[in-house]
């Protein structure tokens, strides 16, 4: 697949289909907190981001928050809210956190997927950590002033990929 090539690209993480997932054999799901579960000018995640946990959850897949933000309240706060367990401090594309999350869940790297919103992080952490990647578009245009400099290389790099739900 290559070190920035994604398994899946769908445009929002409610498009997700649960049952593929479970079809798949996916047990444990990695999710990026920010513009992907939360959007990044929000504090809580939008009701159909929960709706679709809940879908996950009730199917026996697992869920982790995986944040390379350093505010670990407000990572924590979301954790709790959404139900899920957390790994923040994650330093992305670094694959130590996806490992210790798969670790502190009980999972495999072939029973796992990662899902989020950046290429150079997201999807570059879940191929060093040998687990399958969903690319999901931001949830918002804010970011971070130096995220603004990664998606001009994100849109390069994504030239010809079609998100489905699009």
């Amino acid at each position: 697949m290559g070190l920035f090539r994604a398994w899946r690209y769908v445009a929002s993480l409610p498009l997700v289909d649960v049952g593929e997932l479970v079809e798949k054999d996916v047990r444990l799901v990695l999710l990026d907190r920010d513009n992907t579960c939360v959007p990044r000018d929000a504090s809580s995640a939008p009701p159909e981001i929960v709706a679709w946990l809940d879908a996950a959850r009730a199917a026996g897949i697992g869920l982790c928050l995986v944040s390379n933000n350093f505010h670990s309240s407000q990572v924590g706060r979301t954790a709790r809210e959404l139900g899920v367990e957390v790994v923040d401090h994650a330093m992305k594309p670094a694959p130590f956190a996806l490992r210790r999350a798969m670790r502190l869940m009980g999972a495999s790297p072939e029973k796992t997927v990662m899902i989020g919103d950046q290429v150079f992080t997201d999807v570059a952490a879940g191929s060093l950590a040998g687990v399958r990647t969903i690319l999901v578009r931001p949830q918002s245009r804010s970011d971070l002033w130096y995220t603004h400099i990664f998606r001009v290389f994100e849109r390069l790099a994504l030239r010809g990929v079609t998100f489905e739900g699009e």
